[in-house]
């Protein structure tokens, strides 16, 4: 439960008498294109709007930003869509909108930022690749980290037991966790989240986890989809109702899963069927925008950014805050990254 932080299921491994390694809290395995929210997020903390166009074309990287050595991302299907809103480029998963968003925050400052999700910052090297997932988690900070969102921006950290009785009902240990964390502590700007939800529910709606909404039949469905490089893991991560779930696949020696492999072909069946039971009787939950927003033909703001430049452009001079140098500079009008 998003809200409390209450852990209704939880399956680690295929069977425990085999190998007792919880893959949920014990795997650190990277979690692709399914981390690429909580890149989006940071940007609009930093004055985005998913409004915000940007060029999704080949770009070409040097050793200086990759950390390693010369990269040529592409994205999954190997064209470019040129000019693209960031909320449509969240739906498609494009990888190149997701590296120039990265490269315009700086990695560093994404660093520092999805912390307050609840992950480590020394599993995420900053790196442009950062913003492909190519650092370390588990499913059990992904289902914390998405859970923010859920949540209106409140996070909740996710325990397993409330209470123990013995054989006659006697209470023997009761855990004030649930009492403690219902109200969570803010780890977002509401408006980000309510903002970041949208955008998520975008994805389950008409992008690649379209197929959600489509057999479960609710208005409520929001998640990412992903798959690391050469398809080692593949990721549904999600929530709806009153419950945010996790699903990962992937082998316990990392090795691809196939060259087709892709976490809406993969992970989401799994994650559809888990929800179809968890929250069949549960009402759709409406969000409605917090204080600060403003909705305008469909798009979303920021109400003391409703005026900024929508369009942002990349080739200004850096600044110690370039973006907000950019949102209050006038000349860089219409054009994009």
């Amino acid at each position: 439960e998003y809200n409390t932080g209450a852990i209704k299921a939880m399956v680690g491994g295929y069977d425990f008498a085999l190998n007792k390694f919880n893959h949920v809290t014990q795997a650190w395995r990277q979690p692709g294109s399914s981390f690429k929210p909580f890149i989006y997020s940071a940007a609009i903390e930093k004055g985005f709007s998913p409004q915000t166009v940007i060029n999704d074309a080949p770009i070409v990287l040097d050793p200086s930003e990759t950390g390693f050595k010369k990269w040529n991302p592409k994205n999954f299907s190997g064209k470019f869509s040129g000019p693209i809103m960031m909320k449509d480029a969240l739906k498609k998963s494009l990888n190149l909108v997701s590296i120039r968003i990265l490269q315009a925050i700086t990695p560093r400052y994404a660093v520092d930022f999805i912390q307050r999700f609840g992950f480590d910052s020394d599993k995420h090297p900053p790196h442009l690749s950062m913003a492909l997932g190519a650092g370390s988690v588990t499913p059990w900070q992904m289902v914390e980290g998405f859970s923010v969102f859920a949540n209106v921006g409140r996070r909740t950290e996710p325990y397993l037991i409330s209470k123990v009785t013995d054989a006659s009902g006697k209470v023997l240990m009761q855990s004030t966790a649930e009492a403690e964390k219902v109200a969570g502590v803010e780890a977002l700007d509401p408006r980000n989240a309510y903002i970041m939800h949208q955008m998520l529910h975008g994805v389950a709606t008409s992008g690649t986890a379209a197929r959600a909404t489509a057999m479960l039949k609710r208005t409520d469905i929001a998640g990412k989809t992903g798959t690391s490089n050469d398809a080692f893991d593949v990721w549904f991560v999600g929530y709806a109702g009153d419950q945010c779930a996790a699903v990962w696949m992937g082998f316990d020696q990392p090795r691809s899963l196939g060259r087709r492999a892709q976490g809406a072909g993969l992970a989401l069946p799994v994650w559809i069927d888990y929800m179809r039971e968890a929250i069949k009787n549960e009402p759709n939950v409406v969000r409605k925008a917090p204080p600060g927003v403003t909705e305008e033909g469909g798009n979303l703001y920021y109400t003391n950014r409703k005026d900024a430049i929508p369009n942002l452009g990349l080739d200004q001079p850096a600044t110690d805050d370039p973006i907000g140098a950019l949102i209050n500079d006038s000349s860089v009008r219409g054009q994009i990254f």
